[in-house]
């Protein structure tokens, strides 16, 4: 994790950041943090997925969000995007760019919340870079998983016929945003789902040889839903009223009418969508009860192209925004 810039903890200098705190993360492949290089050797009979996401201050994440959240969030985005491939998560690198003048405190902070995340993963530390920052953090992580031989799921398997699930609950990462804004009221639960999303590996590797596709919700369900079809050459339906939204979130709906539409267009749920033929259906609700997941069906995939959301009337509901664009 050698880095070729100045110090950000003015007190440690750079290798003693690296050696302080994130040392201690890293496995035997990372070779103490002391090269600049990892050495990994795959798994017989696997293949390496590999998945990497950006945080920017300002873009991603708020300037005042807790540092041990930011160490969650950056590893939790990637082992996301792991899940969805049905892979088990075994190594991430670090970048890590920090203002000078960052406090050790906040270095400490971070690791820890790399580090508890990466206990319950099964995910370890093997390399990365630090660098200085003229303008706000910047974090980069690159995650390394394994599949067995030919068993990924892909964005561009799903067929005419799947079932549409989604896990766990929409919109609640979009509203844990606007609360911390302070432009819908305070919630707790919602800021927290918005700073600490919750990867579903384990229930993407059971998904394997059960969900033709698969992606995660980053962007907004219908914007990650459409990459599936697009990817597919299909379309979908869904139903409203199917869709599964917490009593936190349907309480700021409530309460914040105009919010609606990011139940289904809101990014940073980091929960899975997926498609699989309805002769699964037994076996993913067994399969998402074994692994205490909440796995809803809201609709189907269909030959028309494009994500079409309709009401209990089976009327068009007005999208608006399909889901958040980085440009």
């Amino acid at each position: 994790m050698a880095g070729g810039h100045k110090a950000h903890d003015e007190t440690l200098g750079e290798f003693g950041l690296i050696d302080r705190y994130f040392a201690p993360l890293a496995g035997p492949e990372g070779l103490g943090l002391k090269d600049d290089a990892a050495c990994l050797t795959p798994t017989a009979g696997t293949d390496l997925v590999i998945s990497k996401d950006m945080l920017l201050e300002g873009v991603h994440f708020l300037g005042d969000d807790p540092a041990d959240s930011l160490g969650h969030k950056a590893l939790a985005v990637n082992l996301s995007d792991l899940a969805a491939k049905g892979a088990v998560p075994r190594h991430y690198f670090l970048g890590l760019a920090l203002p000078k003048g960052t406090p050790a405190d906040w270095c400490a902070a971070f690791a820890a919340g790399l580090k508890s995340l990466q206990e319950t993963s099964g995910i370890v530390l093997q390399g990365g870079d630090t660098t200085a920052s003229r303008s706000g953090i910047v974090i980069s992580v690159t995650a390394v998983g394994e599949v067995p031989s030919g068993a990924i799921i892909r964005r561009s398997g799903a067929q005419v016929g799947d079932d549409v699930y989604v896990t766990g609950t929409l919109g609640d990462g979009a509203l844990g945003l606007l609360s911390l804004q302070g432009k819908i009221a305070a919630d707790e639960y919602l800021t927290d789902r918005y700073r600490r999303p919750t990867p579903r590996s384990a229930l993407g590797v059971a998904l394997r040889g059960l969900a033709h596709s698969a992606a995660d919700i980053s962007d907004g369900l219908i914007a990650d839903l459409g990459h599936i079809c697009e990817a597919s050459g299909l379309g979908a339906q869904l139903e409203q009223a199917l869709l599964p939204v917490s009593a936190q979130a349907q309480a700021a709906v409530a309460e914040n009418p105009a919010v609606k539409p990011l139940i289904w267009s809101g990014g940073d749920d980091y929960e899975l969508v997926f498609t699989a033929p309805p002769a699964m259906r037994a076996e993913i609700a067994a399969r998402a009860r074994a692994q205490g997941v909440a796995v809803t069906r809201i609709g189907q995939i269909e030959a028309k192209k494009g994500v079409r959301l309709v009401d209990p009337g089976g009327q068009l509901v007005q999208i608006g925004r399909e889901g958040y664009q980085h440009f």
